[in-house]
């Protein structure tokens, strides 16, 4: 079986298929009106990798942003919750938890077909095989004893105090 290079695969953006373009001058203006210091003209890129939801990349004179979005199409009622992912950011974010800036959440399916968010674009690099091709012992170890340590800390967190006693089943 060959080997497949998911990094190269699914690392960078590319242009949207025709059935997951925005329309980017709805796009523009809507996030003129809602985000302070927002302006156009916008350039949007579809990210490669993923889950299943569409995510974009959004460059503007303004900066550089995240849209994630829910599939258009038919789907299941609790399926691609984006207000879900949207609401556990803010709450992680305000207690300084290293997630991107969300900025704001859309409901109007007029704007880009579906609901979305916004975030705020975090630079850096994305490992797509555990074992970090191109770095070294040293950098692995440093990489996975921040991210077991980012893990303890998402676990010390009483959902409650923060804002997301609404979120999920209580137990455990």
């Amino acid at each position: 079986m060959p080997s497949t290079d998911r990094q190269a695969l699914f690392s960078g953006t590319k242009e949207a298929a025709p059935a997951l373009q925005l329309d980017t001058g709805r796009l523009a203006a809507y996030l003129g009106a809602q985000l302070p210091g927002f302006g156009g003209p916008l350039q949007v890129r579809q990210f490669k990798g993923g889950q299943s939801n569409p995510t974009y990349l959004i460059e503007a004179p303004g900066g550089r942003f995240v849209l994630r979005r829910k599939p258009p199409g038919k789907l299941l009622p609790s399926a691609h919750a984006v207000d879900r992912e949207y609401h556990v950011m803010r709450a992680l974010f305000a207690q300084g938890f290293p997630v991107a800036e969300p900025l704001l959440y859309c409901a109007d399916e007029a704007i880009v077909g579906t609901p979305f968010y916004v975030a705020a674009f975090v630079d850096g690099r994305v490992f797509w095989e555990p074992s970090m091709p191109g770095s070294n012992p040293a950098e692995r170890a440093a990489v996975y004893d921040m991210m077991n340590a980012t893990l303890a800390r998402l676990h010390s967190f009483d959902p409650a105090a923060i804002g997301l006693a609404d979120f999920g089943r209580g137990e455990n």
